[in-house]
C-alpha cells in the first residue's frame, strides 16, 4: 500500500495549502516517503482564533450528540485501518504488528471517550451535612473551558493523538494540535476521518509547524490549557512559560521492574522481553531496569538470553515476526551507540545485543552497571535493558525509587504483602503486580511524579483536566 500525501493542514474544517513543506523519512529506510504542509504563524494565529469562535457552539452540544461524533470517529478508524497501520509503520518505523494494534487502541479510545460523554460528569452537594446548608438544594457540574493546545510525539502518532482529541470532543471543548513533525501523516489521516465523521467546523485544528512556531499556543491567552506529551526539557518549559494557563505534561521514563524470588518467569520473562525491546523500546513505559532477587538472577539471566535470541526479531518493520524496529533517526541511534561505549568504558559488560544493522539496535542487555550512568539514571528510549541484583525487597524498592522519573513501575511477586508494600512505597504513577510497566489499558488515568510529568491522562481523566467545577445552591422555601 503506499503512503497518501496530505491534503493539507485542517484548519476549520477546510484543507489549507502551505507554501513549506517537510519531508517524512522512512526510519528503516532512510527514504522520503512523503512531503508534508507546514504551518507557519499566521496559520496557527488563524487556527486559535477559528477554535475561540467554534467553543460557541461546541460547549452546548449535547452529551448524545458528542457521543455519537466520538462513535461514528472509531467506526471511520476501523474502516481505515489498514492505511493507518501502513502510514504509522512507515512514518515511525514501528513495526507492523504494533502498528496494528495501535490502530485498535485508538478505536478503543474513541469508544470510550463516547461512553464517558454520555456519563453525568458532576454530583450532588450534601448541603444540609452541615446545619447552615439545611433547607438548600446543591450540585456540581463540569464545564468545557475552552480553547486547548494540544502538542503529541511521534512514537504514538495516531493513539497519543488520540488521548488529546478524543476527551476534548467528550467534553465540548476546542483545540489546535500540533502532531510530532517526524510523523505528521497519521495525524491528518485522524483529521480527515474527523471531518467525515461530521465533526463540528473548527472544534479541532491540525497545525504542523516548528516548535518555534508552536510556542505561539503557550503564550496566546485565548488558549487556556496546554497539554502535552514529549521530553522533559521540552516539558518543564513550557509549564514555566505557561503562567496561569492550565498544562498537563505526560513526559519520559526509565521504567524498573522487580523480579522477586517468588516470581512465576514462565510469565514474567516474555512479557518482560516484550516490554523492553517492542517497538525499539520507544516508549516511555518500556522496561529499562530490571532488578532481580540474587537466589534466581543466573537463571533468570539465562532464560531471558535464551528467550530474546530466540523469540526478539530486529529488522524490517514490515515483517510479521519483527519485535525490534529502527530507532526514529540515525541522532537517536547514535546517542544510544555513546551511551552504551561510556557505560562500558566504565566498567558494564554487553551481555547480549549492543550491535547496530543497518538503522537497528540489536536488541541489547547490560550488565555490571554504574547507577549513576545514563542508562541507569536516565532514559534510554531505546530496545535496551539493564540487569541489576538484590537481597531483601526493599533493597529492590530504593532503587527503583532512586531515580528523577515516576511513571510506571512493575513486580513480579506472589506475595499478596509485597505487592501492598510497592504500592505503598514506590514513588510512580502506577504500581503493575505481575504486570511489566509498559502495559496499559485507555481507560485507566495515567501518568507520572518527579520528571515523568504533571497531572493524568486516561480519557476519563483527561476530561477533568479539560474540564472545570461549577457549583449551583438553591435555597429552597
Amino acid at each position: 500500500m503506499s503512503i497518501t500525501a496530505p491534503r493539507g493542514l485542517l484548519v476549520g474544517n477546510q484543507w489549507r495549502t502551505c507554501t513549506e513543506t517537510l519531508p517524512v523519512i522512512d526510519p528503516f529506510t532512510g527514504n522520503e516517503i512523503a512531503r508534508a504542509p507546514l504551518g507557519d504563524e499566521a496559520l496557527l494565529e488563524e487556527a486559535i482564533g477559528v477554535a475561540q469562535a467554534a467553543f460557541k457552539k461546541t460547549r452546548a452540544i449535547p452529551a448524545h450528540a458528542r457521543a455519537g461524533l466520538l462513535e461514528k470517529v472509531a467506526i471511520g478508524i476501523e474502516k481505515r485501518s489498514a492505511e493507518l497501520a501502513e502510514t504509522i509503520m512507515a512514518e515511525s518505523g514501528k513495526p507492523i504488528i504494533f502498528a496494528e494494534a495501535e490502530v485498535g487502541r485508538a478505536v478503543m479510545t474513541f469508544n470510550t471517550a463516547a461512553g464517558e460523554a454520555r456519563q453525568s460528569q458532576g454530583a450532588l452537594l450534601p448541603l444540609d451535612g452541615l446545619p447552615p446548608g439545611a433547607g438548600h438544594f446543591g450540585m456540581v457540574r463540569r464545564f468545557p473551558i475552552g480553547v486547548i493546545g494540544a502538542i503529541t510525539p511521534f512514537n504514538f502518532p495516531l493513539n497519543l493523538v488520540a488521548h488529546k482529541v478524543a476527551p476534548c470532543l467528550a467534553t465540548g471543548n476546542t483545540m489546535v494540535l500540533k502532531p510530532a513533525m517526524k510523523t505528521p501523516l497519521t495525524a491528518l489521516l485522524l483529521a480527515e476521518i474527523l471531518v467525515e465523521a461530521g465533526m463540528p467546523e473548527g472544534q479541532i485544528n491540525f497545525v504542523t509547524c516548528t516548535n518555534e512556531v508552536a510556542a505561539q499556543l503557550v503564550q496566546d491567552e485565548r488558549v487556556k490549557k496546554i497539554t502535552f506529551t514529549g521530553s522533559p526539557e521540552v516539558g518543564w518549559r513550557l509549564k514555566e512559560q505557561c503562567g496561569k494557563k492550565r498544562i498537563t505534561l505526560e513526559l519520559g521514563g526509565n521504567a524498573g521492574v522487580i523480579v522477586h524470588s517468588d516470581a512465576e518467569l514462565d510469565m514474567a520473562i516474555p512479557a518482560i522481553a516484550m516490554g523492553g525491546f517492542g517497538q525499539a523500546g520507544q516508549s516511555c513505559i518500556s522496561v529499562q531496569r530490571i532488578v532481580i532477587h540474587e537466589s534466581r538472577y543466573e537463571e533468570f539471566r539465562e532464560r531471558f538470553l535464551a528467550h530474546i535470541l530466540a523469540k526478539i526479531k530486529t529488522g524490517d518493520p514490515r515483517d510479521r515476526a519483527t519485535i525490534v524496529g529502527p530507532m526514529i533517526n540515525a541522532e537517536a541511534l547514535e546517542r544510544v551507540r555513546k551511551q552504551i561505549s561510556d557505560a562500558v568504558a566504565a566498567g558494564a559488560s554487553v551481555a547480549l545485543g549492543g550491535t547496530i544493522t543497518g538503522r537497528c539496535l540489536e536488541a541489547t542487555v547490560l550488565e555490571n552497571l554504574d547507577p549513576r550512568c545514563d542508562l541507569v539514571a536516565g532514559e534510554a528510549f531505546a530496545p535496551l535493558v539493564t540487569l541489576h541484583q538484590y537481597r531483601e525487597f526493599k533493597e529492590a524498592l530504593e532503587f527503583i525509587n532512586a531515580s528523577v522519573f515516576g511513571l510506571q513501575a512493575g513486580v513480579y511477586t506472589r506475595d499478596l504483602n509485597l505487592a501492598m508494600q510497592a504500592f505503598e512505597a514506590l514513588d510512580v504513577g502506577g504500581v503493575l503486580i505481575n504486570q511489566v510497566p509498559t502495559w496499559r489499558v485507555d481507560n485507566m488515568p495515567y501518568g507520572g511524579i518527579k520528571e515523568s510529568g504533571f497531572g493524568r491522562e486516561g480519557v476519563r481523566y483527561a476530561m477533568e483536566e479539560m474540564t472545570e467545577l461549577k457549583s449551583l445552591v438553591m435555597k429552597l422555601d
